[in-house]
């Protein structure tokens, strides 16, 4: 199963540990790092805006991209949500097992 690696940034810690838990418990995700204090500088409303937020770094598979998806939006306070999906090329083999076997065993 191909490894995926999904950013998410939240605007704030308790949003972002309600996602957290979310996608773990249902299965979406083997983990998810929660990391504070992330400031970001974007373009949006037509201006350059800065926020700080907190990133999300979930570990997960590629079939189950559309579902974490889906939750993270019904979940999230951001009209246009950051969800990015990264592949895994190569990582240590027994982290990568863990990763399907959590998966596997949670739904």
């Amino acid at each position: 199963m191909e490894a995926i690696i999904i950013f998410v940034t939240c605007a704030n810690k308790e949003e972002a540990a309600k996602i957290s838990q979310a996608l773990v418990k249902d299965g979406l995700a083997a983990c998810v790092n929660i990391i504070a204090g992330i400031e970001s500088v974007f373009w949006w409303e037509e201006k350059v805006q800065t926020a700080e937020e907190v990133l999300l770094i979930a570990k997960s598979q590629k079939p189950k991209l559309d579902k974490i998806i889906a939750l993270v939006k019904s979940m999230h306070s951001y009209q246009v949500p950051e969800i990015i999906a990264v592949p895994v090329i190569g990582g240590y083999q027994p982290y990568l097992d863990w990763i399907n076997d959590s998966i596997r065993k949670s739904h």
